[in-house]
């Protein structure tokens, strides 16, 4: 019977391991075994205590030296330990940890299932499913970390079927399907494999849930767009955490929903609940869906006093450039990108798609020249971005040479979203037969976007033949994309060929495609969102509204305004006409500005359509009149209107 002793190693030979184990050799000393038994058990807690501690495979190689020269590497309590510290340290399975396991004689299920984990952690996968096959072959029982490990497998390989076979082994042997991590890795396993409703029912069916399992499922049907279900789930959580209710906010955000996205944000402030990037990214890209300034200052407040300012962070930082830019405040969006101690290419892309937007190309073009003499190389969003600043001012040559320099020297390959960015540049230039050809010739397949564009120059332009060709394309395309067939019902319209007109009307109808209702809304003084659909006279102020909005029109008739009939579309009198117009929703908008508006205040109007050309005048005209900026954010852009002009230049 041999004991443990000092001096075992020489000093010279050890430099990490700590004293209580560098002083351990075996003599062949008689002790009792229990005296034995509780010296080998305190080495074993020491052991695995030490192998907690290790940072690097050096550190490991030396415990496992000591593991074998005290006859320890057939202690499954040591050994599993060991190779969870190296699939933690992401040390390959093979082939060290695997010649680990394969050494002991008599692995038990905890060691199975680590070196399990290893193969599902690392690959190859289907080395976890041939260790299970093993493990049942030699009798040895799993255990639920052996399930959840193999689960895992099942979920990285996309297995369904073996998930299921998994998911009947883990009830016959043991009942499993009670415990709680077996649960929880089954529901990931199902959602993964793109069946939720599988992992609904393991959810409903498990004794005892945690907010894990709640959340798995949260998230799950937030992806597929089914925001009432999760919100029912997230009720039905007894105890939310910081996970549970980012996932809300940023499923809401995800799925084009803002307002509730910041309800449950506010929500969560009011429960104390803390926030985190994730968080705080997800209320972010909320605000600026909705582009209300109340709410990006507020929001940046909290970014700042949770001690995660923009200046410390690129990613929150490049979110809050975005955001700003899309509350209509690129001022805002520059003060946040000049204070930022960090940049990235994603902050000067989304600067420079700030200014794009915003129509200030000079500034989008200036930043882009001094990105590229920085070390931060720009990519395919950065050039969108410069590309789409010339596309707004009708920089022609200046779009063009952005273009050819893409490959040729900074090794960008031109994509489709590039090539509509030209096609647009070409096409509002009134290239048409430029960018027909273009499109005809470019090396990748064009998408809907490049036809769209096309499309859309037809529209500014007034050319029905291109038009029906890019609406051909767009037709088998997106089949179900309305605004195609709205766009070419216009341009037939505004050529004056109404059966053609009707055609278009017909075909939208037999598809079952409906209209999206013109809506904008603007955000007074107060803070309160105002909505107003087109045509819609419902709005408790509507009295007041239509009388402001006469006396507006009447004076800008009084200046030369005369209404843009052709941007009604429709086959109707010229009195019924000016009568739609009229009711447009920006103008509603602007006229509930000027009345709940202090004097000299800018008004912001955010749209979910284009703005048209009479409402564009309209606004032009109402700058100048009333001494007011108004800046207006469409699908597209946004448009900045004082005294008189736009920031578009009219060219959108």
């Amino acid at each position: 019977m041999f004991t443990l002793s000092r001096k075992f190693f020489s000093t010279n030979s050890i430099s990490y391991l700590p004293k209580q184990l560098s002083q351990y050799k075996l003599t062949p000393t008689f002790v009792p075994f229990s005296q034995l038994q509780q010296q080998l058990s305190l080495l074993e807690s020491q052991l695995v205590s030490t192998l907690d501690a290790c940072t690097n495979l050096a550190q490991i190689k030396q415990v496992h030296n000591h593991i074998l020269r005290t006859g320890l590497d057939q202690c499954c309590y040591v050994v599993t330990k060991l190779v969870r510290t190296l699939t933690n340290l992401n040390v390959p399975m093979d082939p060290y940890p695997r010649s680990i396991f394969d050494q002991v004689k008599c692995p038990n299920p905890f060691l199975y299932s680590a070196v399990i984990r290893g193969y599902s952690l690392q690959g190859p996968l289907s080395e976890s499913i041939k260790l299970y096959g093993l493990m049942r072959t030699e009798g040895v029982r799993p255990v639920s970390f052996t399930f959840s490990a193999i689960l895992k497998a099942c979920s990285a390989l996309l297995d369904v079927s073996l998930g299921r076979q998994m998911h009947a082994q883990s009830i016959l042997i043991g009942g499993f399907c009670s415990d709680l991590f077996v649960g929880n890795t089954l529901i990931d396993m199902y959602i993964k494999c793109g069946f939720l409703e599988c992992g609904r029912k393991v959810f409903d069916e498990m004794p005892d849930k945690d907010v894990i399992s709640w959340t798995g499922l949260i998230v799950a049907y937030a992806k597929i767009g089914d925001m009432e279900t999760s919100r029912e789930l997230f009720d039905g959580l007894p105890v939310k955490d910081m996970m549970a209710w980012t996932a809300m906010v940023t499923g809401f955000a995800q799925n084009a929903r803002p307002r509730e996205a910041i309800e449950f944000f506010e929500r969560m402030q009011n429960a104390g609940v803390g926030t985190d990037e994730v968080t705080l990214i997800g209320v972010i890209s909320a605000c600026a869906q909705l582009g209300a300034a109340k709410y990006a200052d507020w929001i940046r407040d909290i970014v700042e006093k949770r001690g995660s300012a923009a200046g410390h962070s690129v990613v929150l930082g490049s979110a809050l450039i975005d955001m700003y830019s899309k509350c209509g405040n690129v001022e805002d969006a520059y003060k946040v990108f000049a204070g930022m101690n960090d940049r990235n290419v994603f902050s000067y892309s989304s600067m420079i798609m700030g200014f794009s937007v915003h129509g200030r190309a000079d500034d989008a073009i200036k930043l882009f020249n001094e990105m590229v003499k920085t070390e931060i190389k720009p990519n395919k969003v950065t050039f969108i971005g410069v590309l789409t600043a010339c596309v707004h001012r009708g920089m022609v040559d200046e779009g063009m040479s952005i273009f050819d320099s893409m490959e040729k020297c900074y090794g960008v390959k031109p994509s489709a979203d590039h090539y509509t960015c030209i096609v647009d540049l070409l096409g509002r230039a009134g290239r048409l037969e430029e960018a027909l050809e273009l499109v005809k010739t470019m090396p990748i397949e064009p998408h809907g976007g490049v036809w769209g564009a096309l499309l859309g120059a037809c529209r500014i332009h007034g050319n029905p033949d291109i038009a029906t060709i890019a609406a051909s394309h767009l037709f088998e395309l997106e089949p179900n994309a309305i605004g195609n067939y709205i766009m070419l019902s216009n341009i037939y319209a505004s050529a004056g060929r109404w059966l053609d007109v009707s055609w278009a009307r017909k075909l939208m109808r037999r598809k079952g495609l409906k209209k999206n209702p013109g809506c904008s809304w603007i955000e007074p003084r107060k803070g309160v969102i105002h909505e107003f659909f087109s045509g819609d006279m419902t709005h408790p102020m509507s009295s007041e509204i239509k009388q402001v909005l006469m006396d507006l029109l009447d004076r800008l008739e009084a200046t030369g305004y005369q209404p843009k009939l052709s941007s009604v579309p429709y086959d109707v009198s010229d009195e019924e006409k000016r009568r739609i117009l009229i009711t447009h929703s920006e103008k509603l908008a602007l006229a509930f500005g000027l009345i709940s508006m202090n004097p000299g205040c800018s008004i912001r109007i955010m749209k979910n359509l284009r703005i048209c050309e009479d409402c564009h005048l309209v606004m032009c005209g109402a700058s100048q009149i009333t001494k007011r900026d108004i800046v207006v954010r469409d699908n597209m852009r946004f448009h900045h209107f004082c005294n008189g002009t736009c920031s578009c230049g009219n060219f959108w």
